[in-house]
């Protein structure tokens, strides 16, 4: 038997031992997974500065900070989230127990991506966690020291037979792959979420699948172009523009695209100084082969800021590219780096026709001051998500469902959207035996004059809520009226 078949017969004998049930051990096993962050983070930080070249502090912004908060929300929502949910009844069913009991789906394979690998690992495992499932946990192996040091902690902290940890390359992800899951969650690329999803297809395993794509920005020539272009820069060239929400381009009208240059000039200087490489703040290409594929996409387009790079480092500076068109070699993927183009379009309706002729993005950005445009835009286009004069921040967000549509990925994440998309939402329906005479509309022989019973007890729904709101105000006047009789007369 392989490593990995030993690792997901392990996760589902400890699943079957039902411990995984209990609220409590859930629990327990987040304020451990909270635990490893706050005991362990120099670990962690030198594996992304290794990895990545990732500084303390961003580290700590763009992987820690949201990992903790998703963990403490999930310790204080559990048991919210896992009781009963009651649903609207009809007539028939008004004195029953009608509800939906979320459950455990099983053994969850989670597969993580490289460009943050704790956020985009540790994230799906959170809910995985809270939902009651054991999950296999695959780190990426191009972020190598972040996969060992991950393999280390987990099992560390962690119940090691729920929450095994199995890393390799790509003949190790295969393996898995043919192994019987009762869900996958995976982050990357399409390519090879396509795979994924037909490895899954195999034992009819559902799917998550977080995947990118050429996220657009769309600049208004009416907007605060300052301010618009200061966001669009951090969005940009955080993380050295492995992102897969990163704006991939800029859609402006040619009145404005050498001011929108000059502005994202001056901020690439505010942030990252005159020297990006010194800049501690600055990260780098994650290896050569992403390095060399990069520097090929420029090839054709015009470089106006940047375009140094040194391959011993894997650095690229932030480049900003003009004279680009749809037939642009940077223009026919995602770019996941440090290089931004800009293509010009006479207006809205330009951009708005620009994007829909291309696969939907896990993002799109407008900047306007117009509500009109940014209505346009949302009315018009279809993306993962939408934000407006903003560049990323929807990420932080619990409440936000964060997932793609179509080429960008399906199905969704984040605060309660991870546990329920890692459990089973289970359809309950609790009878007594009485009251049969109800019943008879539905057993034959079936007549007139049942069905016309059955359409008043099947259709009519009864909106309880409004019946509880309305007795309690009953019961308020009644004791008003009591009131006012027994001490203002």
């Amino acid at each position: 038997m392989s490593r990995q078949q030993q690792a997901v017969e392990q996760a589902r004998k400890a699943f079957k031992t039902g411990r995984s049930k209990e609220l409590s051990y859930r629990i327990k096993q987040l304020k451990n997974l909270h635990r490893l962050i706050s005991e362990r983070q120099a670990d962690i930080v030198d594996a992304l500065r290794n990895d990545l070249y990732k500084s303390e502090n961003g580290t700590q912004l763009y992987e820690m900070i949201g990992l903790e908060g998703e963990i403490n929300l999930a310790v204080s929502r559990l048991a919210e989230w896992a009781a009963p949910r009651p649903v609207e009844k009809s007539l028939l069913t008004i004195s029953d127990e009608v509800f939906i009991q979320p459950e455990p789906l099983g053994v969850v394979l989670i597969i993580g991506a490289w460009n943050y690998p704790w956020a985009v690992t540790l994230q799906p495992l959170i809910g995985a966690i809270a939902a009651g499932n054991a999950a296999v946990v695959k780190p990426s192996e191009v972020s190598s020291h972040t996969a060992k040091v991950m393999e280390e902690l987990l099992s560390q902290y962690l119940d090691k037979e729920m929450y095994p940890v199995v890393t390799g390359g790509v003949p190790e992800t295969q393996e898995l792959l043919q192994q019987r899951f009762d869900h996958i969650f995976y982050t990357g690329n399409s390519t090879v979420g396509k795979l994924v999803m037909e490895a899954a297809a195999r034992h009819l395993t559902p799917v998550t699948l977080e995947l990118g794509g050429k996220s657009p920005c769309y600049i208004d020539k009416d907007c605060d172009l300052a301010i618009a272009c200061r966001r669009i820069t951090w969005g940009k060239y955080v993380n050295c523009g492995q992102t897969c929400i990163a704006p991939d381009y800029i859609l402006c009208e040619p009145s404005i695209q050498d001011r929108v240059i000059d502005e994202i000039t001056k901020c690439i200087k505010e942030f990252y100084t005159d020297d990006p490489k010194t800049c501690t703040d600055y990260g780098r290409i994650i290896n050569q082969r992403h390095f060399k594929r990069l520097m090929g996409l420029i090839e054709g387009s015009s470089v106006v800021v940047g375009g140094n790079a040194d391959e011993s480092q894997c650095y690229i500076s932030p480049t900003v590219l003009k004279d680009v068109t749809a037939d642009s070699k940077v223009m026919q993927e995602e770019i996941f780096g440090p290089l931004l183009p800009i293509i010009t379009v006479s207006g809205t309706e330009q951009a708005i026709s620009f994007i829909n002729q291309r696969e939907k993005p896990l993002a799109l950005y407008v900047f306007s001051s117009n509500k009109k445009v940014i209505k346009q835009m949302m009315s018009e286009t279809s993306s993962g998500a939408l934000l407006a004069n903003d560049c990323l921040v929807h990420y932080t967000v619990s409440d936000l469902p964060f997932g793609g549509v179509g080429n960008s990925g399906m199905g969704c994440y984040h605060g309660k959207y991870t546990f329920d998309q890692l459990s089973h939402l289970r359809s309950c329906l609790i009878k007594k035996l009485n009251m049969e005479g109800v019943n008879q509309m539905r057993y034959p022989p079936h007549t007139a004059k049942k069905l016309q019973w059955a359409r008043v007890f099947l259709l009519k729904q009864v909106n309880l809520g409004r019946w509880r709101q309305m007795a309690k105000v009953a019961v308020l006047a009644v004791l008003a009226a009591f009131i006012v009789q027994r001490f203002l007369r």
